[in-house]
């Protein structure tokens, strides 16, 4: 009876046991599959992908885009004429390979829209980029290829912003190129003033515009219309997130104190490369070594407590021109220009070029070292021949801010273009409309 009694518990301890262990087995399994349930949200759960224009392959440089035999213009087309785009870069591989492009339709903050492609492409959804040349008579060879959009083949049917895809066979992705399809069914007056607020008022420009939509039904003004005001068609500093203060027949009015103002900044430096056996007015001198051209420009200065003085640029932009050559996109050779920027320490961040050329972005090509031997700020870049602006601008480590100010001073007197793109999506849409688009001068405030 005695061993009976102690088999009945030990059973029972036995099956207790058992029973913890598996409870605390489950535990454990809900755990995980929890972790991991989290880890996938969490991963799927990414960013936005805004898309950018410039080059993916150290290799391919000078990629433009601009209307047909007008350098300096906008990748801006109508969306009723026929009109057309010139999107060319050069290949320093001096190859020949099977490139494609394909366009995507963005929405206002240029992340992809959730169109198909069937719905805003006439045509086929990519063509190759049969048209290409070899450079001449260059130091640094090159393939330069071209092609023409719209086409027979490939044209879109919706306005908005949209990107080039540029990639190879196979499909890796070599760059991408930003352009705009405008469907006209605004106007916008637009006045470009000293800032209106008594501490900005020697160093800020303020943007004061009128969209005016007869023709265009606007049920929620606060909601459907989006406006985006660049300076010089820059990035980092253009305003997005404006909303009309007045409404009124047909009119959405933007008259603001502060919200629409950017700094006036300074003319922009420039250099003149067209020729590389003379010097022209900011080049120290050319030299020339079994490989490479070296283009050395006199010693920059930092200006912001300089008074404003005149100076004639192009607002940033640049313009790829040989001064020797018959056919500019093939002859014009690359070479490496020096740049450098005397300064008593290093500033607390990072110093870039920034213009056009860098498509208006900080990239690590064109980032400045801070000599502190010299104390001075250098760097060189690899650019194809040509006239280029320029300005000097710091990212502040502490905050990612973009402060050109810093080195080239602010003043009202400065001569800016400003760019004001309406976008319209009602509620029923799936895209955002390029309905409007001015552009305006500071030039008449001096």
């Amino acid at each position: 009876m005695k061993i009976y009694t102690q088999l009945i518990v030990l059973t029972f301890s036995t099956l207790t046991l058992i029973s913890c262990y598996s409870k605390k087995d489950i535990i454990i399994t809900e755990t995980s599959i929890s972790d991991t349930i989290n880890t996938e949200i969490l991963t799927t759960l990414e960013p936005l992908f805004i898309y950018k224009s410039g080059s993916l392959n150290k290799k391919i440089k000078t990629l433009l885009c601009h209307k047909n035999k007008d350098e300096l213009s906008l990748p801006l087309l109508n969306l009723s004429t026929n009109n057309q785009l010139l999107v060319s870069f050069d290949d320093l591989d001096a190859d020949i390979k099977n490139y494609y492009y394909t366009i995507i339709h963005c929405n206002s903050d240029w992340t992809e829209s959730d169109l198909m492609k069937s719905e805003y492409i006439s045509g086929f959804t990519y063509e190759p980029i049969i048209d290409y040349e070899f450079s001449f008579n260059t130091l640094q060879k090159y393939t330069h290829y071209r092609f023409n959009f719209p086409n027979d083949n490939i044209k879109p049917i919706l306005s908005g912003n949209y990107v080039f895809k540029i990639y190879e066979e196979g499909g890796k992705t070599i760059a991408y190129k930003r352009f705009m399809i405008l469907e006209t069914k605004v106007t916008i007056e637009a006045q470009v003033r000293k800032a209106t607020l008594a501490n900005n008022r020697n160093t800020k420009h303020e943007i004061d515009f009128t969209i005016k939509h007869p023709n265009l039904i606007i049920a929620d003004p606060f909601s459907d219309i989006k406006v985006t005001i660049k300076q010089n068609n820059k990035e980092d500093n253009c305003i997005t997130d404006l909303i009309p203060i007045y409404v009124r027949n047909n009119k959405l009015i933007y008259d603001y104190e502060d919200d629409n103002t950017f700094f006036g900044n300074n003319e922009f430096r420039h250099f003149d490369i067209k020729s590389l056996r003379f010097l022209s007015e900011r080049i120290k001198k050319i030299t020339l070594d079994s490989n490479y051209n070296h283009v050395y420009l006199f010693n920059d200065k930092k200006r912001p407590f300089d008074l404003y003085s005149i100076e004639k640029d192009i607002n940033g932009s640049f313009i790829i021109k040989s001064q020797e050559a018959r056919k500019t996109s093939i002859e014009a050779d690359y070479t490496f220009v020096h740049f450098t920027l005397p300064l008593y320490e290093k500033s607390n961040g990072d110093m870039y070029l920034i213009g056009g050329f860098s498509d208006w972005q900080l990239k690590n090509e064109f980032k400045l070292r801070f000599n502190t031997i010299l104390k001075q700020y250098e760097g060189n870049v690899y650019l194809k021949q040509g006239y280029y602006n320029y300005h000097y601008a710091m990212q502040d480590i502490s905050n990612d801010n973009v402060d050109v100010s810093f080195i080239e001073g602010t003043h009202y007197e400065t001569r800016n273009d400003y760019y004001i793109y309406t976008y319209y999506r009602s509620a029923g849409d799936r895209y955002d409309r390029l309905v409007g688009f001015l552009k305006t001068s500071s030039k008449e405030l001096f």
